[in-house]
C-alpha cells in the first residue's frame, strides 16, 4: 500500500512499523471535517497492509491533540446533518482501532483532550510524557462523552473514577494516569522516541500470529461492550449537539469566554 496520501496524518513505514502523526501542528492537531475522516479510514487501511506488523500513533508538535476544531464545532450546530455524519465516522474511528489486529502503540508527546484522549486510551499500549495532561472535556461544551470514552475510561480506571473524570471534563496528569492504569507509561519527554523504539522493537521479534490473536482475544469483550456503548453515547450526543447548554459553550468558547451554563 502506498502510504503518504494523507493531508493531516503524517506517515511513514520502516522496518514494518507504520508510525501515524497528527499534523496539523498550528492548530494543535484539533480534528477539523478532513482529520476525522482520515481518522475513520486509517487503521482500515493499516490493518489490511501486509507490509505493517506494528502500529505507532503520535503526533507532530507540542499538542498530542486539543480535541474538537472549535470552528468546526460551531459550524456542526448550525449544520446538524454534518454533526450526525461525524458520528458515523467516529464510531468507525473507534471500531477500526478495536478491529485492527495489528498492535497500536500510543507515543503522546504531549497534551491529548477530547477525541484526543479517546485516541490516546483506545491504543493498547500507552507510552505518555510525564508533563502530560489528559483530558475528555466534552461536558465542558455541553456535549456527552459518547466518541469511546466512556467506554475504555471504566475499562481502565473503574467506574467511580471514570465518573468523576467523564462528569466534570477535569484533567489528569500523565504520573496519576500511570498510577490508576489509564496508561501504561509515563515517561520523561526525552526519554519517549528510546521507550517506544525499544517496546515496538520487542514486538517486531516477536511471533506476530501469536501477537495479534492475543490481541483480539482479549479485544473480544471490549468489541461487545463498544457496540453496545457507542450506540446509546453516540445517540445522546447528537442530541446535546442541539442543546441550548452547547450552544451556549461554543459561543463563549470563540468569545475567548469560560462557559457558564444556565441554572435550572
Amino acid at each position: 500500500m502506498a502510504w503518504g496520501n494523507y493531508q493531516f496524518i503524517e506517515t511513514s513505514l520502516e522496518d514494518r512499523v507504520l508510525t501515524l502523526a497528527l499534523n496539523r501542528p498550528e492548530a494543535g492537531n484539533a480534528t477539523n471535517k478532513d482529520l476525522h475522516g482520515e481518522l475513520s479510514r486509517v487503521f482500515i487501511e493499516a490493518s489490511h497492509d501486509m507490509d505493517v506488523d506494528i502500529i505507532v500513533l503520535t503526533a507532530n508538535g507540542k499538542l498530542f491533540s486539543g480535541g474538537g476544531d472549535i470552528q468546526y464545532l460551531d459550524f456542526m450546530i448550525s449544520h446538524p446533518d454534518e454533526f450526525d455524519r461525524t458520528i458515523v465516522e467516529g464510531r468507525q474511528i473507534i471500531y477500526s482501532m478495536l478491529d485492527c489486529e495489528k498492535p497500536i502503540i500510543g507515543k503522546i508527546q504531549g497534551h491529548a483532550a477530547g477525541l484526543g484522549a479517546t485516541l490516546v486510551v483506545m491504543c493498547d499500549v500507552t507510552f505518555v510524557a510525564d508533563h502530560v495532561r489528559i483530558s475528555d472535556p466534552h461536558v465542558k461544551v455541553g456535549l456527552t462523552a459518547g466518541d469511546g470514552g466512556a467506554i475504555m475510561w471504566p475499562m481502565l480506571v473503574g467506574y467511580a473514577r471514570a465518573k468523576e473524570y467523564l462528569m466534570t471534563g477535569k484533567p489528569i496528569g500523565a504520573k496519576d494516569a500511570e498510577r490508576i492504569g489509564l496508561i501504561n507509561h509515563a515517561v520523561p519527554l526525552e526519554e519517549l522516541d528510546a521507550r517506544v523504539d525499544e517496546f515496538v522493537r520487542e514486538l517486531v521479534d516477536g511471533a506476530q500470529m501469536a501477537i495479534r490473536t492475543t490481541k483480539m482475544a482479549i479485544n473480544i469483550g471490549l468489541k461487545q461492550l463498544a457496540h453496545s456503548t457507542m450506540e446509546f453515547g453516540s445517540a445522546m450526543e447528537r442530541l446535546t449537539n442541539r442543546s441550548p447548554d452547547h450552544r451556549s459553550a461554543i459561543d463563549s468558547m470563540l468569545r475567548k469566554e469560560a462557559p457558564v451554563f444556565r441554572k435550572r
